[in-house]
């Protein structure tokens, strides 16, 4: 037996099984093999037929005298019919929506079952239980006792029962085929069982300590790979030439000067990492970790603006277009002096700083002419969305790739768009991530922490807020906004959906909702403005350019604004349906408040 042998060479199975089989992605024995138990159940008590009663969660051990299928009388549901008699008793073992089990369990032979004893109008019986071939021996310290069943999670068509039985059966044949990935050396070395055990012991485990080991080991392997496949792509990266970007110092300092604040001690740290790398021929690949407001966005500023002094262009890529025009419009700010051409290039629209009729400004332009401008050179700085992949945007001299919010990008993005020619590559996340994680997750990358946040920053105060303190929260944010600073609102969706709605056990708050709820009756003394991604572009920047100006006190928004979104004043934030959001989400959400002086705060509501 190969691991890349088709499942239907090793096992019977129906034309209708076959097709539910690869429409679940099961197509060899190896994905069988790797399909992992969701947990385990343990057998229960063991007991004789005749001392069972109503509601027993017991095990017994009998002969099979018959198995049938049959069908509902209402619903047509195909079940499979058992009886099975220990001696003392007959009993009925019923399974629903498996009518295979009838096939599976042999007239004669002696099987254990473990299960709750249910009454109907034929009696006592069993339904969808635990088994295992063989019988129970009943005294006290028994290994069945304590004999863990593996549970497979199920879609439809495929059941637990089913995995239970095809992967024993393939499990008999496959291991003596199965090579182990891991060299011996590194499984000593962390105490880890071979492939061989570790596959065995996931799908029948000894005890429960042998399948957490089993699992940590089939853990392992994952990482380790991942980690050799990183590495690898390392090394093939390193021996390409990237032409180095080699930075004045004068003009650099004399950029930091014109800021109008002071670096922090991370920041020049970070900015000297980045500028020693691009220095070099070998193409960088850093990741640029810190959190909300710690000011990634000027260490890859400076990083851009060394690559426009060697004559090399940059592409910046943003996950959001509400993310790409804000870095759009600070980089205008940051380079007016410098007298660099800058471009945004979204699915939607295209833009460049100056306007050659109006050398301040900037002016939409058509996407035929930008692209010639990026072909001819004459573009040194290109932020925009996943639009910066398209195959028509050519680079003249692309130095430099900067990705922000890396983690939000597919992987085949970000490689598509570092493939144009062989730049320099800056990826960025503020997502906290354990530095033992970045390094497997992004090994191909050198790591850079921005652990400090600039000096006056204050703590965020967050709070869960249980609904009969709704109000009080409100009277915060009215508060707040009086003393001039400003919020946001989040929820999960755009708008109500009746029909959604009535699917859902939980209150799902919309944009749309709250914002009239808010607008009219909560806070009429305050102007309340909506944010979401079915606006159009337009729309959107004139709605976050009034924020910005505190036109509007209150933004009623879906997490279009996660990432990025930095407007100063705005102090205080409110998250509907918190439980409907990732806790990455969560985090970078509460990250908007974050980006002032000011006391900012938190609350969170949810309905669970």
């Amino acid at each position: 037996m190969n691991l890349a042998d088709s499942l239907s060479e090793h096992l019977r199975l129906t034309e209708k099984q076959k097709g539910v089989l690869e429409r679940s992605g099961f197509k060899t024995v190896r994905d069988l093999l790797w399909y992992f138990p969701s947990r385990y159940e343990k057998f229960s008590a063991p007991k004789a037929v005749a001392d069972l009663i109503e509601g027993d969660e017991a095990a017994i051990s009998g002969r099979v005298i018959s198995s049938k299928t049959l069908k509902t009388w209402r619903k047509r549901m195909a079940i499979a019919e058992t009886m099975v008699s220990d001696g003392t008793g007959t009993l009925r073992v019923v399974w629903f929506n498996q009518p295979y089990m009838a096939n599976i369990l042999m007239p004669e032979k002696t099987y254990s079952f473990s299960g709750k004893v249910r009454q109907n109008k034929k009696g006592l019986c069993m339904t969808n239980p635990d088994y295992k071939e063989g019988g129970l021996v009943f005294a006290e310290n028994t290994d069945d006792k304590n004999k863990l069943m593996p549970v497979y999670p199920e879609s439809r068509g495929l059941h637990s029962k089913w995995f239970q039985f095809a992967i024993k059966k393939i499990l008999k044949t496959a291991l003596p085929e199965i090579i182990d990935s891991v060299p011996k050396e590194i499984l000593k070395r962390y105490h880890l069982p071979s492939l061989r055990k570790a596959l065995l012991e996931i799908h029948g485990p000894t005890n429960e300590k042998m399948a957490v080991a089993a699992r940590k080991r089939l853990a392992f392997e994952e990482i380790f790979l991942i980690q050799l496949d990183r590495q690898k792509k390392r090394i093939e990266r390193d021996k390409l030439n990237a032409g180095s970007i080699l930075a004045d110092q004068n003009l650099i300092q004399s950029f930091i000067s014109g800021l109008p604040f002071d670096l922090t001690s991370a920041q020049k740290r970070a900015i000297d990492q980045v500028l020693a790398d691009t220095a070099k021929t070998r193409p960088m690949s850093r990741l640029l970790e810190g959190d909300v407001g710690s000011g990634k966005t000027i260490v890859a500023a400076l990083a851009a603006y060394a690559a426009s002094l060697n004559g090399r262009q940059t592409a910046y890529m943003a996950p959001t277009e509400v993310l790409a025009r804000q870095h759009y419009k600070e980089f205008i700010e940051r380079f007016k002096p410098y007298r660099l051409q800058i471009a945004l290039a979204t699915s939607a629209e295209f833009r460049k700083f100056p306007s050659k009729a109006y050398p301040g400004k900037d002016t939409h332009i058509a996407k035929n002419q930008l692209l010639k401008w990026i072909a001819s050179g004459e573009i040194s700085i290109l932020i925009g969305t996943h639009a910066l992949v398209q195959d028509k945007i050519k680079f003249k001299n692309l130095g430099l790739v900067i990705i922000d919010e890396q983690h939000r990008f597919g992987i085949n993005q970000r490689a598509k768009l570092a493939q144009k020619s062989i730049p320099h590559l800056l990826s960025m996340t503020a997502t906290p991530i354990p530095r033992t994680l970045a390094l497997t997750i992004y090994g191909d990358l050198d790591l850079t922490l921005l652990d400090e946040m600039p000096p006056g920053r204050k703590k965020v105060i967050t709070a869960i807020v249980p609904p009969s303190q709704r109000e009080r929260a409100y009277e915060q944010m009215r508060a707040e906004i009086k003393n001039g600073r400003q919020a946001y609102v989040v929820c999960p969706r755009i708008e109500e959906n009746s029909v959604a709605a009535a699917k859902m056990s939980l209150e799902m708050k919309s944009v749309k909702v709250e914002h009239k709820k808010l607008s009219a009756s909560i806070f009429p003394e305050f102007k309340v403005a909506m944010l979401h991604g079915k606006m159009t572009p337009k729309e959107k920047e004139k709605t976050m350019d009034e924020f910005r100006e505190n036109k509007t006190q209150i933004l009623v928004a879906t997490s279009v604004i996660e990432v990025g979104v930095n407007v100063p004043n705005a102090t205080i934030i409110m998250i509907e349906g918190a439980e409907r959001f990732g806790l990455a989400q969560l985090h970078q959400l509460r990250g908007r408040v974050l980006r002032s002086t000011h006391q900012p705060y938190c609350f969170v509501f949810t309905e669970s």
